[in-house]
């Protein structure tokens, strides 16, 4: 019976209750708009940035626990509007990212799979060497490591940006 994987999994699935109390009041209309308080506009990641970004995650997860990505594998698209160090632009028009339900279900489906996945994977594979090369290995020495970052610590990054940005664009705490 696995007891690495549970770990990780607890504290991912927490991040995704989270993110769901965070977007309660985000909408269509404001989930890709950049917060204007006093009419000076905010460049910070919104709604939609955070929630792309971060899609792209689960299959790296469930692709590093040898398991198909299936559905979670985001468009070709996602990676060029939502890659580390993308821009997150003002989107008035609704014309620049895909819609907030799409990106909610992306978002909500892949970590879901990668929790389950990571749930269930051997502590022998999780003790398995990073295979990533460079600042990747170096800074998360196995595959356990790893996907602790893109399961937990990553994911909570973001969702304090999310946090700060319904603030600032004026709706409650989460």
């Amino acid at each position: 019976m696995p007891t690495i994987g549970p770990m990780l999994a607890a504290p991912a699935t927490l991040g995704i209750t989270y993110a769901d109390r965070l977007l309660a009041g985000v909408t269509q209309r404001n989930y890709a708009r950049l917060p204007r308080p006093g009419g000076v506009t905010v460049q910070t990641n919104h709604a939609a940035f955070v929630l792309g970004h971060l899609a792209l995650y689960p299959p790296r997860v469930l692709t590093s626990l040898a398991l198909p990505a299936g559905t979670t594998a985001a468009p070709p698209e996602y990676d060029a509007l939502f890659k580390a160090g993308a821009d997150c632009r003002d989107d008035a028009e609704g014309t620049l990212y895909p819609p907030f339900e799409e990106l909610k279900a992306r978002f909500f489906d892949g970590y879901r799979a990668a929790a389950q996945g990571v749930a269930n994977a051997a502590d022998e594979l999780l003790s398995r060497p990073n295979p990533s090369e460079g600042r990747s290995r170096e800074l998360f020495p196995t595959i356990g490591a790893m996907l602790a970052f893109y399961l937990v610590g990553h994911v909570q990054n973001h969702l304090g940006q999310l946090s700060a940005w319904r603030r600032a664009m004026g709706l409650p705490p989460a």
